[in-house]
């Protein structure tokens, strides 16, 4: 397949990860075709359920809509349960499972693996199951536990989205070394929107996104070529991405920050330079 035709494949595979806040619904509305798939992302600031009434009202709407579920905010089975049950009602059928942000869980599930696990004992009907992947590392844990959590969590999701990575050499390593190591599941990977450079830097160096924004923080003489013009372009890195075989990975999972109207006009500017609306050439 031709670079400009793996490039199509990601484009079409794309969904755009947003934020729970009093706009959203509204952002999405006048931006967001429901053909582009959805996640809401969840804090322990906002707690679970504010995620899950923007998915539930998302869903109302037509959209495929995909709620962060953080283990550290589940109290018990019965509350595992009952979220599932809550999702199936509402037409929800995807999950992303993450272990959350809280400094100390709320109950007997301090990481994504533990809640797989216990999604599994409520029978859930849920069609997909996405879990994190981490191409650079993660800012806090050993790489060692990061890669053990990948191998358990896999049996249990279908696909996997990853952090933010500048590199694309990088995650294309990664991604070939997860298939070598036995998953075999579908990469869809994260890359951030064409959003305000200055916002970007700041959200990424808060989220501890690995050896991107560790570097940002440290590097405060290149920080700011960073913020020059052209410093960070994501249809490059995009093109960047598709200029391998396309092995495990998939398909692309913007970050959009909640600028929705950049984004979705970025992604049909991008269709549309590779031949035709749908990006068929």
């Amino acid at each position: 397949m031709s670079h400009s035709g793996r490039l199509a494949d990601l484009v079409r595979a794309m969904s755009y990860e947003v934020m729970p806040f009093a706009s959203t619904e509204r952002k999405v509305l006048e931006h967001v075709p429901v053909t582009v798939p959805l996640t809401v992302t969840v804090t322990e600031a906002k707690g679970l359920d504010t995620t899950l009434d923007l998915t539930e009202r998302l869903l109302g709407h037509g959209y495929r809509a995909t709620p962060h579920l953080a283990a550290r905010l589940f109290r018990d089975d019965r509350h595992v349960a009952d979220v599932a049950s809550r999702l199936r009602e509402a037409g929800a059928d995807s999950v992303f499972v993450v272990g959350g942000d809280a400094p100390a869980p709320a109950g007997p599930y301090p990481d994504a693996y533990a809640l797989l696990q216990a999604l599994e004992r409520t029978g859930h009907s849920f069609r997909a199951i996405g879990i994190g992947g981490y191409p650079e590392g993660h800012g806090v844990i050993p790489q060692e536990a990061v890669d053990l959590a990948l191998k358990q969590k896999a049996p249990l999701a279908t696909r996997i989205l990853t952090q933010i990575c500048f590199t694309a050499a990088t995650t294309h390593a990664w991604a070939e070394r997860i298939v070598a190591s036995g998953i075999d599941l579908p990469v869809h990977v994260g890359i951030p929107g064409p959003v305000n450079r200055q916002k970007l830097i700041r959200i990424s160096a808060g989220l501890g996104l690995g050896q991107s924004a560790r570097f940002l923080r440290k590097q405060q003489n290149l920080l700011w070529r960073f913020l020059l013009p052209g410093a960070y372009q994501p249809g490059k890195l995009a093109r960047r991405l598709a200029s391998r075989p396309a092995g495990n990975i998939r398909g692309l999972h913007i970050f959009t920050f909640n600028e929705l109207g950049g984004t979705e006009r970025w992604r049909q500017g991008l269709l549309a330079s590779l031949g035709t609306p749908d990006g068929r050439s």
